[in-house]
């Protein structure tokens, strides 16, 4: 297994983090990274740096006034007098086909969901980075790699097009799924993250090239709470190409495992070639968002599950916080694919 990561991803370290209107500590840290690579390295896996792509691929995903905000809001931010050190959005357009502001504290509104993706100086260059990993990782997979495992950081399913949320900027599964897209593969999307992929889910929602499946815990009382349900099945030519499995809060893994079963009949029927495996470890039983309780045992057989489809597979992480646990379970996860 090909495994990439860029070490500028370590740079972006938010400090601001509202939850339930309590400011906390920022759960999205630089150091998941060094779990993440001692999950790596257990495996014995060399991990490689990326080549920079430019930003023809990111451009494929996301518009051009989009990426201007996130490489600009940060200085344009500075000249408000007595302005927070990082972007925080405090206010919001009804709909994102309202009017288009030219001030920064409304552009930050605009392209920004919620309080949980602080911008700072250094959130582009580590935001970019990221996704240069998953398009390495797509790169390669092109190239006849049967996987590659791209270690991303910040992660991106919760980002949309022009939409920055729940830690995510740039939408890293979705770049890398336009990459193979492009070079003529038929590429399903798995995303078994303890929160739905509405950023993932919203980038595709109208196309019928790219199937989106999510497993999650059940939106109607968790994040991101306004997207993800079942009823959700895509629109217009993308209809019945997106498939929302939700998950009652606390579920293990029996009952995970039940809803991988019916996203991969569904990737099987849809008849993919080409998988990309949108990470997250989040689901597991002492994360600390406690959503579900998925144990470290449960992740290796969700590995051995999706790799016995034998498709090639890009796999772009996600989520995951920490806890002693988050290398073991990354890499009882990649160890089904060797």
């Amino acid at each position: 297994m090909i495994t990439f990561y860029n070490p500028d991803q370590r740079a972006h370290d938010p400090k601001f983090f509202l939850s339930s209107g309590a400011p906390m500590a920022c759960p999205e840290q630089p150091t998941r990274i060094d779990a993440l690579l001692a999950g790596v390295a257990t495996l014995g896996l060399q991990v490689q740096t990326p080549a920079d792509q430019g930003i023809g691929p990111i451009a494929a995903i996301h518009p051009q006034r989009y990426l201007t905000f996130l490489q600009t809001i940060h200085a344009r931010w500075q000249h408000i007098p007595g302005a927070s050190s990082e972007v925080i959005p405090n206010i919001h357009p009804a709909n994102r086909t309202d009017g288009y502001p030219l001030s920064a504290v409304g552009q930050a509104g605009f392209h920004m969901t919620d309080t949980s993706c602080p911008i700072s100086e250094q959130t582009w260059g580590a935001a970019y980075a990221s996704a240069q990993t998953a398009i390495a990782g797509s790169e390669a997979v092109l190239q006849g790699a049967r996987s590659a495992y791209a270690l991303c950081r910040p992660p991106g399913h919760h980002a949309f097009g022009e939409l920055a949320g729940g830690f995510c900027y740039l939408n890293n599964t979705a770049i890398a799924a336009q990459q193979l897209v492009l070079s003529g593969r038929k590429v399903a999307i798995l995303d078994v993250d303890l929160h739905h992929g509405n950023g993932t889910q919203g980038i595709f929602y109208d196309r019928p090239d790219v199937l989106t499946v999510s497993i999650h815990a059940h939106p109607e009382r968790y994040y991101p709470f306004f997207w993800g349900y079942p009823d959700e099945r895509g629109s217009g030519a993308g209809e019945g190409a997106n498939l929302n499995l939700c998950l009652p809060r606390g579920s293990a893994d029996a009952a995970f495992l039940a809803e991988l079963d019916r996203a991969l009949h569904a990737i099987t029927l849809w008849g993919a070639d080409t998988l990309v495996l949108a990470l997250g470890l989040d689901a597991f039983e002492g994360d600390p968002f406690a959503g579900l309780a998925v144990t470290t045992q449960g992740f290796a057989q969700i590995g051995q599950q999706i790799a016995a489809l034998n498709l090639p597979t890009l796999i772009v992480q996600e989520g995951g916080y920490l806890c002693p646990e988050l290398g073991q379970n990354l890499s009882a996860v990649l160890n089904a694919f060797l």
